[in-house]
């Protein structure tokens, strides 16, 4: 009995240890399965931490050279496109502050030709009553009235019609001078002038000569013809910036290409897409508003270096108005790039993403229950096909938006209002015709950004 038990008890003791080692076995065959499989995950995890390094790398360059891009296309745009620079240039002809510079500078043009004694005593007897009258209303000496009368007609005259077609002429004029000089096409001696782009006013002195001959001051028709340069633009360097021009007018196009192949090739590479597009669209955004900034910066610089005879004013409106473009990308660019990392955004899974989504779809779907539109064939079909419906509202936008000539920031953000719209008339549309709750397990992808690429 005793040994039976005995006997008994080895073998229930013998079960219990192979039980015990068959345990002891399966955790270890447990454990060297995990460890295969992390020696595994390691190259993998290495992998993923090499694109993402190459990825960070290819934004950021594209988030420096957002810049450098701007510039790049507006320069090569404006200085070697004759019509662009005429239609930035043309307001110029109605702005105040340049009309008052332009009388100045041809009042002091034809005061220097004028000899008051002499052009006095040259008068005939019968003219001076007419010169009389016309010089009547002004008092002071005769050399000052002679002066303001100069200038009002002058002043009168380049507020006139006739001097902004005049000045369009001038612009082309001077266009095609800056454009030989750069880039020594066209052949002739032109230059620059003192390292600055310069207009010749002497058609506009000779229409006032002939203003003050038919107002009364017919000694104004003895002024030899007058040269005088009206200053569009100066730099102590533009007259060794050949070099320069040429660099720009290749990447002109090309560098903005680049920086965009280098944004979408670090998107591509990274390992989280979604996130990688909302910062490299942010950081695109911040290149531009850097470059903001410094054009702000260099305005006040340039405008501190100018000499004590140019009009503060004058030249502060010429470079407000050669830059303006150029302020049009910046703003477009910021634009842009906040609209796309908030539809990249709006797509991903994050919490208030999706908070927004389901707001989107719950809202609309309440609209299309409220009105009780029956759409049976075309809601079922635009369910079916809503992916591909989506996607083609943003290519069109797209291109719409690439076609544009020149478009602004409040361009750019109607041609996004207007994709939104269409995204939600698609979403009005999409119903197959079994009830769902927005955002409930099996109902259809919540929100514009789940059914858009954007």
């Amino acid at each position: 009995m005793n040994a039976g038990q005995a006997g008994g008890g080895t073998a229930n003791g013998g079960g219990a240890g192979d039980a015990a080692g068959g345990a002891d076995a399966r955790e270890i065959a447990e454990l060297r399965a995990r460890v295969a499989e992390l020696e595994q995950r390691a190259p993998k995890r290495q992998h993923h931490r090499v694109r993402s390094t190459f990825a960070v790398v290819l934004v950021l360059l594209a988030a420096l050279l957002t810049p450098l891009s701007a510039v790049a296309a507006w320069s090569s745009d404006l200085i070697g496109n004759t019509n662009r620079y005429v239609q930035t240039m043309q307001p110029l002809a109605s702005d105040p502050d340049i009309q008052n510079a332009v009388a100045n500078r041809v009042t002091d043009a034809v005061m220097q030709h004028v000899d008051v004694e002499t052009l006095l005593q040259s008068v005939a007897p019968a003219d001076r009553p007419r010169l009389t009258k016309a010089l009547g209303p002004l008092s002071g000496p005769i050399t000052s009235g002679i002066k303001d009368f100069v200038h009002t007609v002058a002043l009168k005259f380049v507020s006139s019609d006739a001097f902004a077609t005049l000045w369009t002429q001038l612009n082309r004029r001077a266009h095609a001078a800056v454009d030989k000089a750069l880039t020594g096409s066209g052949g002739g001696a032109v230059k620059l002038t003192n390292d600055a782009v310069v207009i010749d006013l002497a058609p506009v002195v000779d229409q006032v000569k002939q203003a003050l001959v038919d107002q009364g001051l017919t000694v104004a028709a003895k002024i030899p013809q007058v040269h005088t340069n009206f200053t569009v633009m100066t730099s102590d360097s533009i007259g060794k910036a050949k070099k320069l021009y040429r660099l720009l007018e290749l990447v002109g196009f090309w560098l903005p290409v680049l920086t965009l192949l280098l944004a979408a090739g670090g998107v591509l590479l990274a390992v989280r897409r979604r996130r990688a597009l909302v910062t490299a669209a942010l950081l695109v955004a911040a290149g531009a508003a850097v470059l903001g900034i410094a054009l702000w910066i260099f305005r006040a610089i340039y405008l501190d270096g100018l000499p004590a005879d140019v009009s503060q004013p004058a030249a502060a409106s010429i470079f407000d108005t050669l830059v303006r473009y150029l302020r049009t990308s910046v703003r477009l660019i910021i634009t842009l790039g906040v609209i796309v990392a908030l539809a990249a955004w709006l797509t991903g899974r994050g919490r208030a993403a999706t908070r927004v989504n389901a707001a989107w779809t719950g809202g609309i779907g309440a609209v299309r229950t409220a009105t009780g539109v029956e759409l049976g064939a075309v809601g079922a079909w635009v369910h079916r096909v809503k992916t591909w419906l989506n996607w083609t509202v943003v290519v069109v936008a797209v291109v719409i938006l690439l076609v544009w000539n020149y478009p602004t920031a409040v361009v750019t953000v109607w041609i996004a209002v207007l994709a939104l719209l269409a995204l939600a008339v698609v979403e009005f549309l999409d119903d197959d015709g079994t009830p769902h709750l927005a955002g409930a397990g099996g109902g259809p992808p919540a929100g514009p950004a789940a059914k858009s690429p954007a």
